[in-house]
């Protein structure tokens, strides 16, 4: 799993996919089902920069974001009334943003946004700018 998961690369992916399938099959044949049934979902963050891909690769993201939260609601014991809760939980991921990581490749957010295609993380030329 790991090595379909940190592939270099779509075709690595493939082939660990492959690998995982004939090691597996036999004996887990609904979890290899899955992977190969997602396969095109799988590395999709290969569709997009390089710079990305430690952002997309993160297992927990609603976790990681909530754990500070989940903390200081269960020290509270509750906040009262729901207004105070909302309250309460937006300072809370408000002072927790102060602490999380940025993106890698910041700069490369608008391309992606704007639609520009990827190809193993590296920017694919147009094709007007290839026939000009």
């Amino acid at each position: 799993m790991q090595e379909i998961y940190n592939a270099e690369d779509r075709a690595h992916a493939d082939k660990a996919i492959e690998a995982f399938k004939k090691t597996y099959g036999a004996k887990f044949p609904k979890a290899v089902a899955k992977i190969t049934d997602d396969r095109k979902e799988l590395p999709a963050f290969f569709d997009f920069p390089a710079e990305h891909w430690i952002n997309l690769r993160t297992t927990n993201p609603i976790e990681s974001t909530f754990s500070t939260v989940k903390l200081r609601t269960k020290v509270t014991r509750g906040a009262g009334s729901p207004a105070a809760a909302l309250a309460m939980v937006f300072k809370l991921v408000e002072t927790a943003q102060a602490r999380w990581r940025a993106i890698t490749g910041a700069h490369l957010v608008a391309l992606v946004r704007a639609g520009a295609r990827f190809d193993n993380g590296v920017l694919a030329e147009r094709r007007e700018d290839a026939a000009a």
